[in-house]
């Protein structure tokens, strides 16, 4: 039998809405406040390591391959290598398994991944004809012919395009993450009520979860003051404040909202994962080990529905009935979308879903959420005594996500 990808422990950030406490941190910046945390939890030697992967889906230019700056401002050993992998909202997982087919294939027995974004740093761009009017300033020569290439601005050049809202919109169907959301709810005939209820309970759980999630939570040191916990739970949520929000995506017949939507947020996520056997060797006690893993495809506009066929091919390829999976970690990218994915699938209880809340509460830095699923869901294994975790993500574009872990 090939050996197993083991977890061993990991470590995160707090995370944060956008434009808030980690606003001014960029996404090597956490990622590497997360790998140093790891380090220091572990007193792992990094020069043990063989490789670094990370997610991360809004890629920086300043920091491109974002993995390997990570790897080097974080002080692993130059010598070690590093990969930067993009699944959109299932690129924390991707890191997680690449580790794992890098393991299958002999190209190495030790790992750090996981996943970083900062969300409040995606950039705003100028249009491609603005973009040409300042490559012809640029080749300008002279005064007279830089005052000429000025002279072709209008102030329309001027208007930023917002690449945050053009990289969460598909390009294949046209809509944004949003509408395909709206989508389901629609066909799923999931009213507003519903939606807000699982947008309250997930804050609900988060709140009373707070002690258990600082377990993976390392503090992060601004100018001000200290982020220890995550920003968005709100312990005075309520079906009244969320009922007086209106529909973002589809003002007239809409009901998907900002509060019953994942937030826009800042995180980072670091996972310390090797070969079962390196891990006996080194004498270390895992979290648990990844057992299998499935990537789907799916229609683009019924995105959200990624997870069905996922868990679906995880089930077909593992034999394993819902009844034998203890906890479920589905991420909340919209209540509609996870109310859409339970009507589809039977068998999932609801007292085994995200029962520290997700992420309409804790929010979700697409890059690192499907290592912080990992880290949640092996960390509740362990509370509980129990055996077996799926974690699934819908994935932008039509895809979908599904891991089993099993604790040791």
């Amino acid at each position: 039998m090939p050996d197993s990808l083991v977890i061993v422990d990991g470590v995160r950030t707090p995370f944060c809405k956008m434009g808030t406490d980690l606003a001014g941190l960029s996404a090597d910046d956490l990622g590497r406040i997360a790998v140093n945390a790891l380090l220091t939890r572990t007193g792992f030697d990094p020069a043990l390591v063989d490789e670094v992967i990370f997610g991360c889906v809004c890629q920086p230019v300043e920091a491109v391959n974002i993995a390997r700056v990570i790897a080097m401002r974080a002080g692993l050993p130059e010598s070690v290598p590093a990969a930067t992998v993009h699944r959109n909202c299932a690129s924390g997982f991707e890191a997680v398994t690449t580790a794992a087919e890098r393991l299958q294939s002999g190209h190495g027995s030790v790992f750090i991944v996981g996943g970083t974004e900062s969300m409040s740093k995606v950039p705003l761009l100028f249009a491609e004809s603005a973009a040409r009017k300042f490559a012809a300033l640029g080749r300008a020569k002279g005064f007279g012919a830089k005052l000429g290439a000025l002279a072709g601005f209008r102030p329309w050049d001027f208007k930023p395009r917002i690449a945050l809202r053009l990289g969460l919109t598909d390009s294949i169907s046209g809509l944004n993450m949003g509408e395909t959301a709206e989508v389901l709810a629609r066909e799923f005939k999931i009213s507003r009520s519903r939606q807000d209820e699982l947008a309250l309970r997930s804050h609900e759980l988060a709140e009373a979860a707070r002690a258990r999630l600082a377990e993976e939570i390392c503090p992060v040191y601004g100018a001000k003051h200290a982020v220890v916990r995550d920003h968005g739970p709100r312990n005075d949520q309520s079906m009244e404040m969320l009922a007086k929000l209106k529909p973002v995506f589809d003002s007239m017949h809409g009901s998907v909202t900002a509060g019953n939507s994942s937030q826009i947020t800042d995180g980072a996520v670091a996972l310390l994962v090797m070969a079962e056997s390196r891990a006996r060797d080194l004498r270390l006690k895992p979290l648990g080990r990844l057992a299998a893993w499935a990537y789907t495809g799916c229609d683009p506009k019924r995105m959200g529905l990624g997870p069905v066929s996922a868990i679906h091919k995880l089930q077909k390829e593992t034999g394993l009935g819902m009844e034998n999976v203890d906890l479920f970690e589905i991420n909340e990218a919209f209540a509609a979308q996870v109310l859409a994915v339970l009507q589809s699938l039977s068998g999932i209880d609801d007292k085994k879903l995200n029962v520290n809340g997700g992420a309409i509460a804790l929010g979700h830095p697409v890059g690192a959420t499907g290592a912080r699923l990992t880290l949640t869901a092996l960390k509740e294994l362990a509370r509980r005594n129990a055996s077996r975790a799926i974690v699934s993500a819908c994935v932008g574009g039509g895809q979908g996500a599904a891991l089993l872990l099993e604790r040791i």
